[in-house]
């Protein structure tokens, strides 16, 4: 999913897509595909009516699925607990007995007389938890929504599989409001409009269950770009609410991203069609709370807050949605027969973590710099933050071990450290082969020749993956990811950086205004609120203004600031950029204090990574190679 979460404060993770599906044997009397339908304009109670025709089955029992984990994350969804009404019926339109086995799981007797299944699906966006991560519901990007504007269709909430057939081919019928717009990447079949003209049914073919799962949809009152870039047609589908922002406002960020990547990656990339579905929230009690994006094959999902300025969201879609492009390296190019050959109910994963979301994120966070859309001072503050985050989590777990088990304690709660140290990881790996090489090899070769030796229909075998890469590199890497990556030994990032010419230093940094080095200047309590810590004295802004630790937040921009929307308004907060006015009224010992005011860029103190002044030629050759090579 990249999946990666914006807001690592606020909340949890995001993760990335995964493979194909293994073959099974075909319980069918006949192969033709799975006829299936959404009925949009038959929502009932905010519920969507779902039917499913699978032709006729040689068995007299099977089992019928929904998603309990869905490719690309590294958390249980249950996606059976959104399902309302589960029926079956014969031929002649009786009911058949149905045995609910588990969450996501229904049993069908005589299933030889078996017709049709209907059940109605609840969507998941309007039942999130503050936080919306790692709770109760699946991480947004990931979920569903039915409001009456607007559907995120991650058909993997709607459409489930029978154990048996999920090669099978399936043809899906959406029925919606003929007014509304619709972005899909699935082959288009057919478009019928209802005999009173209020309803369109379009049809879409699916070569098997994994491309159900991998072609999210959005429908609705949609605001929708297309363009070119190089060869890939870019389609950019942007919902907000109130109208903030448009697919045009965000057409010249997306663009000169995807172009820079392009540029970055060469000739890797073969897709014809790259689909980017944004979702605004809107930030009320019923809008979805996790903020971050999930990849699939030719397309993200990207969540984000509606309240971010224009420089806030630019920057935030160049971030995460490079992150998630970056994934058609890998693990969509290059992955194990974990990933492959996914099992929905009971998956097992791979080791390698630190590569399909480690190395990604690094990738997401050089190319910045490689492709000059940030200049070296940026991306040195970037290799630092994901440093002060990596230590605060376990650095010293083996990634291998961690990834095998990330389901489980203490694995699952050390996620988040794939897109620090993982990318950190990906870093180091990256300066020793450029250091190796005499500049001319680096990670991004590396996978290249992974991807042409594996590539999308080829699994690499687990337990080999890092004898291989160490015969195609040199036996440096192969001592570093024994020791750093399988082994649990932290890792000195100051040798990797005097290789390059570089040193920690203190300087001013820039910071934002609500968390400084990867922590929060707030915190809350049940009896006083939101307050200011001792942490707001290291903000340059803040203090300029006079706040002092204990001011209590009672509102911001006419927001009245609670331990129940604190999340929401403060993420609001994290996205400020300078120049913006703003309004935030604080409780200082029972006093009032108003400050009303334009935004400043705000600073800390901090460590730096910095050019040394008395580096050699051989350290500024390879700084050179590693960023710009």
């Amino acid at each position: 999913m990249h999946t990666k979460n914006i807001f690592a404060f606020f909340a949890g993770a995001i993760l990335v897509s995964c493979g194909s599906i293994k073959p099974s044997v075909n319980d069918l009397a006949t192969n033709t595909p799975i006829e299936t339908t959404i009925n949009l304009s038959g929502i009932t109670n905010d519920k969507a009516p779902v039917t499913i025709n699978p032709g006729r089955f040689t068995k007299n029992t099977v089992t019928y699925r929904l998603p309990r984990v869905i490719q690309g994350t590294y958390s249980v969804s249950d996606f059976g607990k959104y399902i309302d009404d589960f029926k079956a019926f014969d031929y002649k339109g009786n009911a058949l007995e149905v045995i609910k086995a588990d969450t996501n799981t229904w049993t069908i007797n005589k299933a030889k007389k078996l017709d049709r299944i209907t059940y109605m699906v609840n969507d998941t966006y309007d039942i999130e938890t503050d936080g919306g991560i790692g709770k109760d519901t699946p991480f947004s990007p990931a979920g569903t929504n039915l409001e009456p504007n607007n559907y995120v269709l991650n058909l993997h909430g709607f459409i489930g599989y029978f154990d048996s057939l999920k090669n099978n081919k399936y043809k899906l019928d959406v029925t919606a409001p003929t007014g509304f717009t619709r972005t899909s990447a699935l082959q288009n079949l057919s478009s019928k409009v209802s005999a009173d003209g209020k309803a369109t049914t379009t049809s879409y073919f699916a070569p098997r269950y994994f491309d159900i799962t991998d072609n999210p949809m959005m429908y609705g009152n949609l605001d929708v770009e297309e363009f070119q870039v190089g060869d890939i047609k870019i389609v950019l589908s942007v919902y907000s609410p109130n109208n903030v922002h448009t697919a045009k406002s965000l057409k010249n960020v997306v663009f000169k991203m995807m172009e820079a990547q392009k540029a970055y990656l060469g000739e890797v990339n073969a897709t014809p069609r790259y689909d980017i579905y944004l979702y605004l929230s809107e930030g009320k009690a019923n809008s979805p709370k996790g903020f971050g994006a999930l990849e699939h094959h030719t397309s993200t999902v990207v969540v984000l807050p509606e309240s971010m300025s224009e420089v806030a969201i630019a920057s935030s879609m160049t971030d995460v949605v490079s992150h998630e492009f970056f994934h058609i390296i890998t693990p969509l190019s290059v992955h194990s027969e974990d990933v492959h050959y996914f099992d929905y109910n009971n998956p097992t994963f791979s080791k390698h973590l630190w590569m399909y979301e480690g190395v990604t994120e690094y990738f997401a966070t050089l190319f910045q710099v490689n492709q000059g859309l940030v200049d070296e001072t940026e991306f040195y503050n970037s290799v630092m933050d994901k440093m002060e985050r990596s230590k605060r989590l376990n650095d010293a777990m083996s990634f291998t071990i961690m990834s095998e088990n990330i389901l489980k304690a203490p694995y699952k709660d050390q996620y988040l450290n794939v897109y620090q140290k993982g990318a950190l990881i990906g870093m180091c790996i990256d300066i020793l082969m450029r250091e190796a090489s005499n500049g001319n090899r680096g990670i991004l070769s590396l996978m290249k020749e992974l991807s042409s030796k594996y590539g999308k229909n080829k699994p690499f075998e687990d337990d080999k993956l890092i004898a291989e890469i160490t015969a195609m590199t040199y036996p440096a890497i192969g001592d570093f990811i024994k020791t750093h990556v399988e082994g649990d030994i932290p890792i000195n990032y100051n040798n990797f950086f005097e290789k390059v010419g570089l040193e920690i230093g203190e300087a001013n940094i820039k910071t934002n205004y609500i968390i400084i080095n990867g922590a929060p200047i707030v915190s809350g309590d049940p009896d006083k609120g939101i307050f200011f810590t001792d942490s707001v004295l290291e903000n340059s802004f803040w203090k300029a203004q006079g706040v002092l630790p204990n001011d209590i937040i009672k509102t911001i921009n006419g927001k009245a600031v609670t331990l129940q929307n604190a999340n929401t308004i403060l993420g609001e907060v994290f996205n400020w950029a300078p120049g913006q006015d703003i309004e935030v009224k604080l409780d200082r010992a029972g006093t009032e204090i108003l400050i009303k005011t334009t935004t400043t860029q705000a600073y800390t103190k901090g460590e730096t990574l910095k050019r040394k002044e008395n580096a050699t030629k051989t350290q500024n050759t390879l700084r050179e190679a590693w960023l710009k090579g």
